[in-house]
């Protein structure tokens, strides 16, 4: 079987650019913007969540700030998680919390923070 390496890469951006339009990547964006655009994103996962009245998903997130200012930034980012207003048509974020924030300062200063959130589908 021969791959047509045009339409797989058209294919993906299609796909990357429909799911880049929903909550996943609106979340993100929030994120970023907490970050105060000085956070770097390292991963991202998701999963579906229900419980027995409720369904959405579950995120978790790492970002990497890197330098002085940078660490103040991540700093900040801490401090406004939990209390955070994200606006994501469809969805309500039921939970928000730094689960891991490691500071190394050598060779220069990073400040690694692991959020999980919750995301419930808005009916």
């Amino acid at each position: 079987m021969q791959i047509d390496s045009h339409a797989t890469r058209t294919m993906l951006a299609t796909a990357r650019s429909k799911r880049d339009r929903g909550p996943r990547a609106r979340l993100l964006a929030s994120l970023f913007a907490l970050s105060g655009g000085m956070g770097e994103l390292v991963s991202h996962a998701e999963r579906p969540w229900a419980s027995a009245t409720f369904s959405g998903t579950r995120h978790t997130a790492a970002f990497s700030f890197t330098g002085n200012e940078a660490v103040a930034a991540a700093e900040h980012f801490i401090e406004a998680l939990p209390d955070h207003e994200f606006d994501i048509p469809g969805q309500l974020v039921a939970d928000a919390a730094v689960i891991e924030a490691r500071l190394d300062m050598l060779p220069v200063p990073n400040f690694v923070i692991e959020v999980e959130l919750l995301l419930l589908d808005d009916a």
